[in-house]
């Protein structure tokens, strides 16, 4: 009888202990859940406020070095310098979209109400394309209320399209602005953030945490100097170069180039008609000007500074660079072009270590 009452004293309480951890483990599911809902709409501005940090730690240990003491001044310093060279122009760029894509439409309209000009003699000598590009072109200017007619059906869906793409483009914009807010604070606890991250991957990955470390860390950087950078530098030149000679929406344009940088070769597709637009204007001067800015400067970026800087780190493919701008667009938004090219390069690196460097024979599996 004792015996019968022992057993079931033991099975009682071994019942308790097992719900007692089953819904502890509910309980941390839920919290856990909890916690990924809440921070779901943030993870792109926390991923990119980690990788500004990273790739602008070197000049943050400089203000350290320069300004001891004072870790909380350098960190605001920082963010201060991140927030003037990485969201200022693109919060211009939105606070001005659509002035911008109402003085392209007036524009057009003022075309179309003093007749598209026949085209240049050179356009029919243009090789494949040029005789049905000439015949073209005339049947327009010869036609204008055709070309009226044109106008004014595309003048209000643009309208509305640039609004929608104004909105969007506006919440990229803040989410940069959060990304680099969320900075300032990394940059306080940088140190003990790598630390933890340090710890957990050595538990996962074993003795070679160091080295895949290191080749990620690499490829962060070589991607983002070398193609975000980049791009960024040549959207703002290419800005600069088109309001110094005068090209009607500059901020525009240069978003534009910006956009293209990301294409070899990209940037005269858009620097290039807008000098052929000043020649044809009459600004003969200014069209000089713009040609030899294009060349020496928007695509000297593109030449000479871009292999380089790629160089240095993951000489990632042009279609995964491709593919990361518009998945990072489609699953991040606008900050998911930065995002996008700079995941998957990690992963790309990270797969070609793995198949190319494989982990020596007993050491694959990760520390206990």
């Amino acid at each position: 009888m004792h015996g019968w009452r022992y057993v079931t004293a033991m099975s009682g309480k071994l019942l308790f202990n097992q719900a007692e951890k089953l819904g502890g483990m509910v309980l941390l599911g839920l919290l856990l859940t909890g916690c990924v809902v809440v921070l779901r709409p943030f993870v792109s501005a926390l991923l990119w406020a980690a990788i500004l940090c990273y790739c602008t730690w070197p000049l943050f240990q400089v203000l350290e070095r320069r300004f001891p003491g004072h870790r909380h001044l350098n960190a605001l310093l920082m963010t201060l310098l991140l927030g003037v060279v990485l969201v200022l122009p693109f919060a211009v760029v939105a606070m001005t979209l659509a002035e911008n894509l109402a003085g392209i439409i007036a524009w057009g309209q003022a075309a179309v109400r003093n007749g598209l000009p026949q085209p240049p003699a050179w356009v029919a000598t243009l090789p494949l394309v040029g005789p049905q590009l000439d015949a073209g072109w005339h049947s327009w200017a010869n036609d204008g209320a055709r070309l009226e007619a044109l106008v004014r059906s595309t003048a209000t869906p643009l309208r509305t399209w640039g609004l929608h793409r104004g909105l969007a483009f506006g919440t990229g914009v803040f989410y940069m602005i959060l990304s680099v807010f969320v900075s300032f604070f990394f940059f306080c606890d940088g140190e003990r953030v790598v630390s933890k991250v340090a710890d957990g991957a050595k538990r996962l990955l074993g003795d070679r945490t160091q080295h895949l470390l290191t080749v990620v860390g690499q490829t962060v950087k070589g991607v983002v100097y070398g193609i975000l950078g980049t791009a960024l530098a040549q959207g703002i030149v290419a800005g600069i170069g088109f309001w110094i000679a005068g090209v009607p929406s500059p901020l525009l344009w240069g978003l534009l180039t910006f956009f293209v940088s990301f294409i070899p070769g990209g940037p005269p597709f858009v620097w290039v008609p807008a000098t052929v637009w000043l020649f044809y204007t009459g600004q003969t001067g200014w069209g000089v000007f713009l040609a030899i800015w294009g060349f020496f400067v928007i695509s000297g970026v593109d030449n000479v500074v871009r292999p380089y800087l790629i160089s240095r780190g993951c000489n990632l493919p042009f279609i995964l660079v491709l593919l990361g701008v518009l998945g990072g667009v489609l699953a991040f938004g606008f900050i998911g072009m930065f995002l996008g090219p700079v995941l998957l390069a990690m992963g790309y690196a990270l797969i070609e270590e793995w198949t190319v460097h494989p982990a020596p024979p007993g050491r694959e599996n990760p520390e206990p």
